[in-house]
């Protein structure tokens, strides 16, 4: 089993999944509705639409994206990142690494 493949220890009854999977439905819907926006990017430039409008709808994606990332950050903050933190030692370490670099993409992007 990868680590990454649950957050939090399989063992643990408490905790066996991802932060995020309490809103999943959520998320998929708008990963769906950002993948509709992708297809009408490559519409458009097919199209060939004027470029002021294919730039403003990149940015909506962009920022789209932004927003389901930073939601699911959230989420692995508030249940893998304070499990770890609970349960402290070389774990706790390990995950606020993790979340400090995965934070760094973010702002990187």
């Amino acid at each position: 089993m990868d680590e990454h493949e649950t957050c939090c220890d399989p063992s643990d009854l408490q905790h066996p999944q991802h932060g995020y999977l309490e809103h999943k439905e959520a998320h998929l819907r708008r990963l769906r509705r950002i993948e509709g926006q992708v297809r009408g990017l490559e519409r458009m430039v097919d199209e060939e639409k004027y470029c002021i409008d294919i730039l403003t709808q990149i940015a909506a994606v962009n920022s789209a994206l932004k927003s389901v990332s930073l939601e699911l950050l959230s989420e692995h903050m508030d249940h893998c990142v304070v499990r770890a933190a609970r349960a402290g030692g070389q774990e706790s370490e390990a995950k606020i690494a993790e979340a400090n670099q995965a934070i760094a993409r973010l702002v990187r992007s």
